[in-house]
Order: structure tokens, then C-alpha cells, then sequence
């Protein structure tokens, strides 16, 4: 079976400090025969949900733009990779528009895809980018990969991740146990299918 992995990087730079972090991942993911694609939206025209509802009727959202095209994609992906260099202490705000649209506007079950985020600064804020990151994850069902070390990378003039050796060395061993849990939950699948689901409660607390 071939495994694929959808990253998809939220920096505005190519090839600056967040494609370092994820060209690591690659290496490791291609070692152990997972496809990737990456894909670059933080210089793209993103903008945010306006909760009107269109995709509960229409299967994809209302504006035509790099989110539906990356919704076939996250559905046939085993695992998602998201990552995004650090402003004011949280994701790139392009990158948060596309996933609030990306994960809102499908109705597929990302049930066991295997999650992982990547934040990438200069010094501080990748900590609190990294937690904004995986909320997507932890809301549907997704088990999140971890590493020897938070996911972060350090870096400010682009190529300067290149010298953070620990920063790398993350990434590599976040892509060993992502291909690992990939690979393990295809195999549970088989055996055991997907956990049985209830029927959701939406509580607003409101009486």
C-alpha cells in the first residue's frame, strides 16, 4: 500500500527556514517509501471563513481558491504536515485562514490521519504556534505525531535553520514516528477498522 503525506507550508519565503524543516522530513519520509507533497500558501490570496454555509450544501467552499484545491489531496493523505514561521507569537495568518476554511469546508473523516506542526522563529513563540497548530488535529480525530523535542526550528535570514543541527534532527525523528504510527494505524485498520463513533451531542450551554 503507498502512504502519502500532504505538507503544506504557510511561510510566504520559498525555500527560507520552513522548507528547510520540511525538506528534512521528506528525506526521512522517502526512506521509508511515503509520497509527499508539499504545497506553499503563505504568499497566496487567503481569505478567512465568512460562515455562510455554502459548503454544508455545495461539498467545498465558496471562494475557489488554493483550499479546495487542497481538499482532494488531504482526503486521499494518510498524515498532514502543517507548518509556519512564527509572527507575533502565532501561525501566519494566511495559513490559519486556509485551515479553518480547509478543515470546516470538508466533510470527509479525518479520523486516525496522522497530524503533525512545524513553527519556525527566530527565537520565541514557537511554543504557543505549535499548540495553535494542533488544535486542527485534536478536534477531528487525529492522532498527533511527536518527536524528541517540540517542533520547532530556529532561523531568522533565510538558510539559517540550516545551523540549528537539534532543530533538524527533530524534524527527522518527527518523520520517522509519523511514518511509524502511518504505517501502524494502516495495519490496525485491517485488523480492527475504525473506532465505532457516537452520535455527536453539540451543547452550547445555553438554557
Amino acid at each position: 500500500m503507498q502512504h502519502r503525506v500532504l505538507m503544506i507550508n504557510g511561510s510566504p519565503r520559498v525555500n527560507g527556514n520552513t522548507s528547510i524543516a520540511l525538506r528534512e522530513m521528506e528525506k526521512v519520509f522517502a526512506q521509508n517509501g511515503i509520497e509527499t507533497e508539499t504545497v506553499q500558501i503563505g504568499s497566496q490570496d487567503v481569505r478567512g471563513c465568512i460562515a455562510c454555509g455554502s459548503c454544508a450544501k455545495n461539498g467545498k467552499c465558496v471562494f475557489d481558491d488554493v483550499v479546495n484545491k487542497l481538499a482532494p489531496k488531504f482526503e486521499e493523505a494518510d498524515g498532514l504536515v502543517i507548518a509556519s514561521p512564527v509572527y507575533y507569537a502565532s501561525a501566519n495568518a494566511t495559513l490559519i485562514a486556509c485551515l479553518d476554511r480547509l478543515f470546516y469546508s470538508t466533510h470527509f473523516d479525518k479520523t486516525m490521519k496522522v497530524g503533525a506542526s512545524i513553527a519556525c522563529a527566530r527565537r520565541g513563540g514557537c511554543s504557543a504556534t505549535f499548540d495553535e497548530l494542533n488544535k486542527y488535529f485534536t478536534i477531528s480525530g487525529m492522532p498527533v505525531a511527536s518527536s524528541q523535542y517540540w517542533n520547532s526550528i530556529h532561523g531568522r535570514l533565510p538558510g539559517e535553520a540550516e545551523a540549528d543541527e537539534e532543530g533538524k534532527q527533530t524534524m527527522r525523528t518527527l518523520a520517522a514516528n509519523m511514518s511509524f504510527l502511518i504505517r501502524s494505524i494502516a495495519l490496525g485498520k485491517e485488523q480492527f477498522g475504525l473506532p465505532e463513533k457516537e452520535v455527536r451531542q453539540a451543547t452550547n450551554f445555553i438554557r
